[in-house]
């Protein structure tokens, strides 16, 4: 099926940017948007033209790297999916996909649909850390902990940090990234123990560059590991606590 592709051109963090249209005849349904791009891309680079620069690695879902906005919705049209597994089953021949970076204040365009979201890292260096004495490994059965809440940190801990969180809300906040990682580590038995410290460091660190939490939802619906909206609740229940408590 033949698609023009509406996609977002930026030569530098300074250029101003605008949209240049491509036709992709050969495009077909099994076809990821990543594998559309690979496709644009082989096409202009055998016109000895400028190639769209955009951000994959795995591949697989696991990565975080890839995400795009298409038709305006972080990664794609389908749900909880990243954009390297959008698929072109859902567009018929003839059909135009508008293709631009992920749209944050805090994610400035790099290149193209390269986005610098260097202010997620913020978040992760800010409480990213353990103190526990160095030494040998302890046994596998030496600190206990239960199974609902292994397997809810294990919930918490499939944040890939893609961003589309952060482009999916109206403030641009990254309350359901931040949830995420302040609900895993909380209920994990060592990074436990410094739950409080961890908590005033991270929040701090999340208000300084984002925005705040619009309840608008939006989030959970693009995040391509189905994180859950009750992490967003985590934030404010862990900001709180950090007020009373130390660890």
């Amino acid at each position: 099926m033949k698609l023009t592709l509406r996609i977002w051109r930026q030569a530098g963090p300074e250029d101003a940017g605008r949209f240049d249209d491509h036709e992709v005849p050969d495009a077909e349904p099994e076809m990821s948007v990543l594998e559309l791009l690979d496709t644009l891309n082989g096409r202009l680079v055998d016109e000895g033209r400028e190639p769209v620069a955009f951000d994959s690695d795995c591949r697989e879902g696991i990565c975080g790297a890839c995400g795009v906005t298409v038709d305006g919705r972080p990664h794609g049209p389908a749900e909880n999916t990243p954009s390297c597994h959008q698929r072109l089953d859902r567009y018929s021949d003839g059909d135009t996909l508008r293709i631009e970076p992920l749209r944050a204040a805090v994610f400035p365009v790099i290149r193209d649909l390269v986005v610098d979201r260097s202010a997620l890292d913020g978040i992760a260096e800010a409480g990213a850390h353990v103190s526990i004495p160095a030494g040998t490994a302890p046994d596998a059965d030496a600190m206990l902990q239960g199974h609902d809440d292994a397997e809810t940190a294990l919930d918490f801990a499939a944040c890939i940090g893609c961003g589309a969180c952060v482009a999916a809300c109206p403030n641009g906040s990254a309350n359901l990234f931040l949830g995420a990682k302040l609900g895993h580590l909380a209920l994990m038995p060592v990074s436990g123990l410094e739950r409080g410290s961890r908590a005033r460091e991270m929040v701090r660190e999340a208000d300084t560059e984002f925005g705040p939490c619009s309840l608008y939802g939006e989030c959970s619906r693009v995040c391509p590991a189905g994180i859950p909206l009750r992490a967003v609740a985590v934030v404010n229940r862990e900001r709180l606590r950090s007020v009373f408590r130390r660890g």
